[in-house]
């Protein structure tokens, strides 16, 4: 196995040898800005499709290239640093913008960022001056230890941080206000920053009310879902705008009633519906792993809950697996898995097993089958390569909303396209067995409203009695919008006994029920495939 040092190819760095690149695993990480290669929302040089080489022979998509007119972090700054103070700008005093350490001159305008780097605004707007800035971090959070006060201002710009900062000063109190690094913040930014922000009562965001607004509130609804306001505005698009037209008297009175932020909404008239058919993919799907399970609902449906029912011994575990192994590795899907009943190794070496083609389920299977620690190893890494394949555990004191927790964590801060849920029965017992179908419905409502919200697919495994009768999860059944039923003859003898029948029961999207073919489990190799 090779392995050479090069320069980082991700447009934000800017590193010519802090990049490891493994020449057989085709996979790599900069140890100068700390990431991964490949991920997800990438962006690279135009170069790095050439020198590090996607596996598969997977080509790099229009979105992971960097394109000179529309990134800012194509180049890096050349503008004159000569005569760089603290000066006003744009209503925003001197003595505001030395408090945040934010310098001008005649062509550009630098903001220090906590994480060591700098982004320049080369005047009045461009921001394609930054090579090398990392956003990471929020501006001005240095300033403002965690918990330092009640309440916390977040912005979408620098200039908007300062001039909120400077509307809300006076009186003595320490008045938090921080900026997101850009409109469309990625993972990576909310994994770091989730525990300052989660250190205050309320989380006030003063962001412009467009497309990009929406999607930070969604975010943030879904990480700290009781503490999100929303500033109004009004007839000004920002907090600067305020301050020019010197309306800091009603941002401070909005500041102390803002609304508390909810998803839900009216959509009414020609412009919101037409917005609802060219933004909203509903039904969007990834073909499973069986043909036959295909023809008849399409795929792995987003945008709502699929029930997989059986009753114990039909082996849905190993159905998850194969469809979880699927997902990531052959549809390059991004997935995260909620399994009670198994340890986390447990998980990997399943992975591993269905990536290998041998059984190495345990330490003794990999023995038999000759499997080394180096191969077992690298057949994890390729299958979690860039946290494409998470676990997560909740809370057994309150599973139902942990899981919901946990969840919207996934999907936000992971990435995550599609979660697995095994199983819905454990989660009724955590609760407790005289409020267990209360405690289902209650998830079942939640998880669809979010699988909607976020378009996210999530797939729940359900035990069965004799009689194919769901146990506390039947309100969760009425919310689905598919139904997938397991079948296997427990008194078949030989091979016969390693056949599955599928059979659709329920199916919103796409009306075709019936049955979805048969699936064979190996006991060999433990795997499980449609036929």
């Amino acid at each position: 196995m090779g392995n050479i040092q090069g320069p980082c190819p991700f447009s934000g760095c800017g590193s010519s040898d802090a990049f490891s690149w493994e020449t057989e695993k085709k996979i790599g990480k900069c140890f100068s800005c700390d990431t991964s290669y490949p991920h997800k929302g990438m962006l690279c040089e135009p170069w790095a499709a050439e020198k590090y080489p996607l596996k598969n022979g997977r080509k790099m998509t229009d979105d992971m290239v960097l394109k000179p007119d529309n990134n800012m972090f194509t180049v890096a700054d050349n503008t004159a640093s000569d005569g760089l103070e603290y000066r006003p700008y744009r209503g925003i005093s001197a003595s505001t913008m030395e408090f945040f350490k934010v310098k001008t001159n005649d062509h550009k305008q630098v903001y220090p960022y906590p994480n060591g780097t700098n982004k320049v605004r080369v005047l009045p707007k461009n921001f394609d001056y930054n090579k090398g800035f990392k956003a990471d971090s929020l501006f001005g959070s240095n300033l403002f230890p965690a918990g330092c006060s009640r309440k916390i201002v977040v912005c979408e710009g620098e200039l908007d941080a300062m001039s909120a900062y400077q509307m809300l000063s006076g009186g003595g109190y320490i008045n938090p206000v921080v900026s997101l690094p850009s409109a469309s913040p990625n993972g990576n930014l909310w994994e770091k920053v989730t525990p300052y922000l989660d250190s205050f009562d309320q989380i006030i965001l003063s962001t412009d009310n467009d497309k990009r607004g929406r999607e930070v509130a969604e975010v943030m609804f879904d990480l700290f879902p009781d503490k999100v306001h929303i500033m109004d505005h009004g007839i000004h698009k920002d907090a600067n705008d305020l301050l020019l037209a010197n309306q800091g008297r009603a941002y401070k009175s909005n500041w102390f009633n803002p609304k508390k932020y909810s998803p839900a909404g009216f959509t009414a008239g020609a412009e919101d519906w037409l917005k609802a058919v060219h933004e909203e993919t509903p039904y969007e799907y990834t073909p499973t792993f069986s043909e036959a399970i295909n023809d008849v609902t399409r795929g792995w449906v987003k945008g709502g809950i699929t029930v997989v029912k059986a009753p114990p011994g039909t082996g849905k575990t190993s159905v998850f697996r194969a469809a979880q192994h699927d997902l990531v590795v052959k549809k390059n899907m991004r997935v995260g898995v909620l399994h009670m009943e198994e340890m986390k190794s447990t998980t990997a070496r399943g992975m591993a097993t269905y990536h290998l083609g041998k059984n190495v389920n345990t330490a003794e299977d990999q023995e038999f089958y000759g499997v080394t620690n180096e191969q077992l190893d690298i057949a994890i890494s390729e299958v979690v390569e860039d946290n494409k394949f998470v676990a997560f555990e909740v809370n057994p004191q309150d599973p139902i909303e942990d899981t919901l927790k946990q969840a919207k964590y996934a999907v936000t801060v992971y990435g995550c396209d599609y979660l697995f849920i095994d199983h819905l029965q454990r989660l009724a017992y955590l609760s407790g067995v005289d409020g267990a179908t209360a405690a289902l419905t209650e998830l079942g409502v939640r998880l669809v409203e979010f699988s909607k919200r976020r378009n996210v697919g999530i797939i729940c495994i359900s035990h069965v009695n004799d009689d194919g009768k769901t146990k506390y999860a039947k309100s969760i059944e009425e919310e689905a919008i598919m139904l997938i039923e397991l079948k296997r003859d427990m008194k078949a003898e030989g091979d016969d006994a390693n056949y599955t029948k599928v059979e659709v029961t329920k199916n919103r999207p796409y009306s075709r029920l019936g049955e979805a073919g048969r699936l064979h489990y190996n006991p060999e190799t433990t795997i499980v495939k449609g036929v």
